[in-house]
């Protein structure tokens, strides 16, 4: 099991076309609800955020969020062995659980070695590290903390139990990359895939609500202005090589064409952030294979951020031009951090799902933070209704 912290790099340089990866199956919890209907259902008609004043005793600095409110990991995963999981890890694994019903990839003794886990996540759980760092200075002496909570305070607890729970021998990661993180995960799996490490990965990213998420939403928009309710949940897929799937007459519910990202100056005045974007939009069509003209569809890290939100969209603009439609995902899901990149792809392959019209269209993921990184994904969707995956 390895913790992988993605590194701030320039934009990655085109050469040869990577080998598309094929998504088999996808599990997705978000303030929408559970599962694909459910996100495209708050895509075509967002609902207000729901009150979560009695989930936590600290205080917060407002009573809404996009949460499930009512979540019980022992409903889903049962009561053996989850008494002590955090709300990140119980959301992971659900979602790892769903996707895994969702594929047709079916794992036995035969190929589970070849089977792993990469999730993208901020820093793990920061309610657990909070709590748990809390008490080793106000409990009584020598530091009558609870033992089984000190998992839930690592970093890779989510991947780390669901590669145990889904018996899952092969390569298991978690990518701290903050907003980047779905992006980074994306990268880091098809790294895993293309140099024969891994066969399938269930690949994802995850953020709990909780006083801490809610309070960093806080603070960011009191510097960067907006008013987007703060959001949680996980989005997980079964990623594998695309001519694999389909040498084994199997059909992809979408292919992740390319992934770029880039560290940039920070979004301000000068538009040096919209140019770096631009750069990793244009090279990430560049290694699709694909025109600005043939994407019909960008799902955008919008979040109400002016500053952000307006260099976001120059670069798209200046690249890809007004006639795409725009999805903002968070709208439906709110500000999720590292989750929101995963429910961008989410959002995404439900709307294929639920409109078979789309089958083959192809969709632009834009992701960004306030620190000056960027990234761009083509993806190409169908749904299960028919239409041509080959």
């Amino acid at each position: 099991m390895s913790t992988a912290t993605a590194p701030a790099a320039a934009a990655t340089t085109p050469g040869t076309r990577s080998t598309a990866l094929a998504i088999t199956g996808f599990g997705v919890l978000s303030g929408a609800g559970i599962g694909p209907e459910a996100l495209a259902a708050a895509l075509a008609a967002p609902a207000a955020p729901v009150d979560v004043s009695e989930m936590f005793e600290e205080e917060l600095p407002r009573n809404e969020a996009h949460a499930l409110v009512d979540f019980k990991v022992r409903d889903h995963l049962g009561r053996k062995g989850t008494s002590f999981f955090d709300r990140s890890t119980s959301l992971g694994m659900v979602a790892c659980k769903e996707a895994l019903a969702d594929s047709d990839l079916e794992i036995n003794d035969d190929n589970r070695a070849r089977i792993g886990i990469t999730l993208g996540t901020t820093a793990g759980s920061a309610k657990s590290t909070s709590d748990y760092s809390k008490d080793t200075f106000v409990q009584d002496r020598p530091y009558l903390v609870n033992p089984l909570l000190f998992p839930n305070a690592v970093m890779n607890c989510a991947a780390g139990q669901s590669g145990i729970k889904f018996g899952l021998q092969g390569p298991n990661a978690t990518i701290a990359g903050g907003p980047m993180a779905m992006l980074n995960v994306l990268r880091y799996t098809r790294n895993l895939i293309n140099c024969g490490y891994a066969d399938a990965l269930l690949a994802g990213a995850v953020e709990e609500f909780s006083p801490q998420e809610s309070w960093a939403v806080h603070y960011a928009q009191s510097v960067y202005g907006g008013d987007a309710a703060p959001g949680e949940g996980a989005a997980v897929f079964v990623v594998e090589n695309a001519e694999a799937v389909r040498a084994a007459g199997r059909t992809p519910d979408a292919e992740v064409l390319s992934v770029e990202v880039g560290v940039f100056d920070p979004p301000g005045p000068d538009g040096e952030f919209s140019r770096g974007l631009g750069l990793c939009i244009s090279r990430a069509l560049e290694r699709a294979g694909v025109t600005a003209a043939d994407i019909t569809t960008v799902a955008t890290a919008a979040n109400g951020m002016t500053l952000l939100d307006d260099a976001e969209e120059r670069a798209i603009g200046a690249i890809v031009g007004e006639g795409a439609q725009r999805l903002r995902v968070k709208e439906a899901t709110g500000e999720a951090f590292s989750a929101s990149g995963a429910f961008q792809l989410a959002a995404l392959l439900a709307r294929h799902r639920a409109e078979p019209a789309r089958d083959g269209e192809l969709s632009l993921i834009t992701t960004r933070s306030a620190e000056g990184a960027a990234g761009a994904a083509v993806v190409r969707g169908w749904s299960r209704a028919g239409g041509d995956h080959g």
